[in-house]
């Protein structure tokens, strides 16, 4: 069984017992987090899609940790000013483990 859902701005299609890692969100690591806009629900042959959500449908994950992606560098450059910038920024994210899908 598999549902998409909807979290700071991005879909994500998730599975029971999948690690994922999305926009951080403020709860505790341990937290249990309920996600309501639910896109579509499907598994063996049979998909619902919403319009735009799926009546009744909900999501249940629990948050393993908070963390932040790997640095990306922002490096500027004009040529011939010598003028240089270099910059670091690292995400901030919410590493959650789907528990589970209800459809109904």
């Amino acid at each position: 069984m598999f549902a998409v859902i909807r979290t700071g701005g991005k879909q994500y299609r998730v599975e029971p017992n999948m690690v994922l890692k999305v926009e951080k969100l403020e709860v505790e690591a341990g937290a249990t987090v309920t996600f309501d806009e639910v896109l579509a629900v499907g598994g063996e042959g049979s998909a619902t899609i919403g319009a735009p959500l799926v009546a009744g449908a909900k999501v249940t994950a629990t948050v393993v940790a908070q963390d932040r992606l790997k640095k990306v560098i922002i490096f500027k450059k004009r040529r011939r000013q010598n003028s240089r910038r270099k910059n670091g920024h690292r995400q901030p994210v919410t590493v959650l483990r789907i528990q589970e899908i209800n459809a109904a």
